[in-house]
């Protein structure tokens, strides 16, 4: 603490006896000093030795100068201990007699004037002032004798005493509020004191403890609470032979019989009472693993494609795979942007080439075929009439289309064209960066040729496209076509001529491709020249009566009823829309590569009057949006002719935080709807109107896509920002996924799932580096099981 000759000792109840030093009784906090004779404290270090409590200062006491020690009680502890010793002749003298501080001396001067005061007013009494005649000294004088430097104060001082009225005493008092503003800096401190009133005192006493553990014996007895009787029954109880003949010629069993007669005939014809085949022993288990474990989920790597030059600093928007060709799989790309980024950068062009990327398991390396757009493709989808019409939408809003028809061949000899390389598709997955390279070079030199470049047919009108980023895109069936009135007719010609795009400019956009059936050709030349130069002779003029001029034939703003409330829709999801590829007999097999070339049916359409055609009542008109604030809404594209308002009444339900980036409907049921956005998902039902049937909770991360099996109906895929995919098994958990892989090092873009062949099943995944993995389903997820 800063005094080097004191030293702490802790007395015990023993030395305190011997040296007649007793906490309470000898020594107290106001009388704390004891003297003790240095022959005393080298006796008790002889007869004690180490034990004595002067053992740890021996030394000191040993060299000490004087006759007594002064030992001090500390009843604060200022020094840790109970006691302290003082190691010095001249401490010693201090802390005996301590020396007057200036303050007392002060008080001391002040009470000796005061006496003397009091002497001097005893010794002169007090004197009547006398009038005096005034005597003038002099303007000099009087200005010298005024001055406060050199007057004189002669007069005696006065003493006052400051008292309060007794009845002031306790009389209440009011407390008032100060503006802090008011005081410097905006601080006032209240310090704190310490208070002699509540001091406590410390007490020191030896105790002994000693831990004990409760025992006690409790016994337990199991209650039969609620006892009953039970028995077994060994054989069936028959009936006798009078009571069977009373029974089957009782009046009661012929009206049975007769009024169930018709009902039980019709269902065995139809055979909805049961299946007699049917065994329930199988049932009670599903299929596992021989070993009689948990059955194996994964998904494994199959193949995996990245460009260099077009996917270079971008992400992949879309994923489609060929509807009927094997092993063709399409990709769009954009640049790598925020949401919110996107939306104000929708007007602003990209300086990079926009193009669609068609891919082959066959060639990893290099495309097959590019769709060239001048602006990025946000989604796009081909045709179901018509694999080789592709429609996409951009991102500044407007609607493109494409014809591959005369590039078919080209993707169906792709397995040709990779026999004659020495590196194969599974090759590729394994092959190490070295041989990559090298196979890169080889193919270089040999036929350094870039994919076939393919221009876009039409593109929209930019007045009356979307003036934000088409979102989604959906081909209409081809059972059925819209007016625009948005009431449905039947469709003779089953080819799909209608689109339906979103935005989040708050609209839902129809589009029709107008049916037309080009002229023929006149036989002279110079007609010919003219008509090919509007266009380029690369590119089809299948819909080149369309380019720039292309109009919506319905548009519907999407708003809360009685509200000027709008939404801004990223996915649409129309109950019609439920439609698969029929790929059983286009899908080609890996030897059958060559397929006969076959004209664009749009290119012989006509058009039809609406009058001949039937309006088709069953065609569900409602649909499913999703928007960028998170709320799913629910409306109705038919116009009411009755209504004042060509708005259409929507229902919204508010289940995520952030946008939508997932809005389908179950492959097997056209009432379940999967949707994603943010942290949770939601499984809805058409028709339910208390909100969904199923909901996830909030993950730790959020969820950028999802997508339902095309084989089990309830299996879907969920991707993370993290690189996982979450696999959902709602046959076996609903609070939590039944297993998760991690696929890349960044966010999960897009998943397309795909079925090659009943054995082989795949699912397409892209990352936010631009990378497409495709991934081979395992046969757990792929088999359904029995009843699921």
């Amino acid at each position: 603490i800063g005094h080097p000759e004191i030293f702490p000792l802790v007395f015990t109840t023993k030395t305190q006896e011997i040296f007649n030093c007793r906490v309470d009784e000898d020594v107290t906090e106001e009388n704390c000093f004891k003297l003790i004779k240095k022959e005393d404290i080298i006796q008790d270090l002889k007869t004690r030795a180490t034990v004595s409590d002067f053992h740890p200062v021996k030394k000191v006491v040993l060299e000490y100068p004087g006759e007594e020690l002064l030992v001090v009680f500390d009843a604060k502890f200022q020094y840790g201990q109970n006691f302290y010793f003082v190691a010095s002749e001249e401490a010693k003298e201090n802390l005996l007699k301590p020396p007057e501080t200036a303050e007392e001396k002060e008080e001391e001067k002040e009470e000796k004037e005061e006496e003397n005061r009091e002497e001097s007013l005893e010794i002169h009494p007090y004197k009547p002032p006398v009038h005096k005649p005034w005597v003038s000294l002099g303007k000099q004088t009087f200005q010298k004798l005024s001055s406060p430097l050199t007057t004189e104060v002669s007069l005696f001082q006065i003493k006052y005493m400051i008292s309060r009225v007794c009845r002031k005493f306790g009389a209440p008092i009011t407390f008032t509020d100060k503006n802090a503003s008011h005081v410097k800096d905006s601080y006032v401190e209240c310090t704190s004191y310490q208070d002699k009133t509540f001091s406590i005192k410390i007490l020191e006493k030896d105790v002994g403890i000693q831990m004990v553990p409760k025992v006690r014996e409790v016994s337990t007895q199991t209650k039969w609470t609620y006892p009953k009787n039970a028995a077994t029954q060994y054989f069936p109880r028959q009936l006798s032979n009078d009571e069977k003949e009373e029974s089957l010629s009782s009046e009661k069993l012929k009206e049975f019989l007769t009024s169930v007669h018709l009902r039980m005939e019709i269902a065995l014809q139809q055979n909805e009472i049961m299946n007699a085949f049917f065994d329930d022993w199988k049932a009670l288990a599903e299929d596992e693993n021989s070993s009689g474990g948990k059955p194996d989920v994964y998904l494994k790597g199959y193949q995996s494609f990245t460009d260099l030059r077009y996917l270079k600093d971008r992400t992949i928007s879309c994923i489609c795979w060929h509807p009927t060709i094997y092993g063709i799989i399409a990709v769009s790309a954009r640049q790598r942007l925020s949401y919110e980024e996107q939306v104000n950068l929708s007007h602003k062009s990209s300086l990079q080439q926009s193009v669609i990327l068609f891919w082959s398991f066959f060639d990893s390396i290099h495309p097959q075929l590019m769709l060239e757009c001048a602006e990025d493709i946000f989604c796009f989808q081909f045709s179901p009439s018509d694999p080789s019409i592709i429609a996409g939408g951009c991102i500044n809003g407007q609607v493109a289309l494409w014809d591959i028809s005369q590039h078919e061949e080209k993707l169906q000899n792709a397995k040709t064209v990779a026999d004659g390389t020495s590196i194969t598709a599974v090759n590729t997955v394994n092959a190490s960066i070295l041989n990559v390279l090298q196979y890169i070079y080889m193919s270089g030199g040999k036929n350094g040729t870039e994919p076939t470049l393919v221009r876009y047919c039409a593109v929209s009108s930019i007045q009356y496209s979307h003036k934000k980023p088409v979102t989604d895109i959906h081909w209409l069936p081809d059972y059925f076509e819209d007016n625009r009135m948005g009431a449905t007719f039947e469709k003779r010609a089953e080819i799909c001529m209608q689109l339906v795009t979103c935005s989040p400019d708050c609209s839902v956009l129809f589009w029709n491709i107008p049916a037309t059936k080009l002229p023929e050709q006149p036989s002279s030349e110079k007609v010919r020249e003219e008509e090919i130069c509007y266009m380029p002779p690369d590119v089809p003029d299948t819909f080149k009566h369309l380019d720039l001029c292309w109009k919506p034939l319905i548009k519907i703003n999407l708003c809360e009823s009685g509200i000027s409330t709008e939404y801004g829709p990223v996915r649409i999801s129309l109950r019609e829309l439920h439609y698969h590829y029929k790929t059983s007999e286009k899908v080609q097999s890996l030897n059958t590569l060559e397929v006969p070339a076959k004209e664009s049916p749009y290119t012989e359409m006509n058009t039809s009057s609406s009058k001949n055609l039937k309006v088709l009542q069953s065609i569900s008109t409602d649909f499913f949006v999703g928007t960028e604030d998170g709320e799913i809404v629910y409306s109705d594209w038919k116009m009411e002719i009755d209504s004042d308002s060509a708005k259409p009444h929507t229902q919204k339900d508010t289940i995520h935080t952030e946008t939508i980036n997932t809005l389908q409907r179950s492959p097997f049921f056209k009432d379940i709807i999967l949707s994603v956005g943010g942290r949770n998902f939601a499984i809805w039902k058409e028709g339910v109107t208390n909100g969904p049937i199923l909901q996830s909770s909030c993950s730790a991360g959020r969820n950028t896509v999802g997508r339902w099996s095309l084989t089990r109906p309830g299996v879907f895929f969920i991707g993370r920002d993290n690189g996982n995919i979450d696999i959902w098994d709602l046959l076996k958990k609903t609070h939590e996924p039944s297993h998760f892989q991690n696929i890349s090092e960044s966010m999960i873009t897009f998943i397309s799932p795909w079925i090659a062949s009943p054995k082989q099943h795949f699912l397409a995944v892209s990352d936010d580096l631009g990378v497409l993995r495709v991934l081979e389903i395992c046969q757990t997820l792929s088999h359904p099981l029995r009843n699921e």
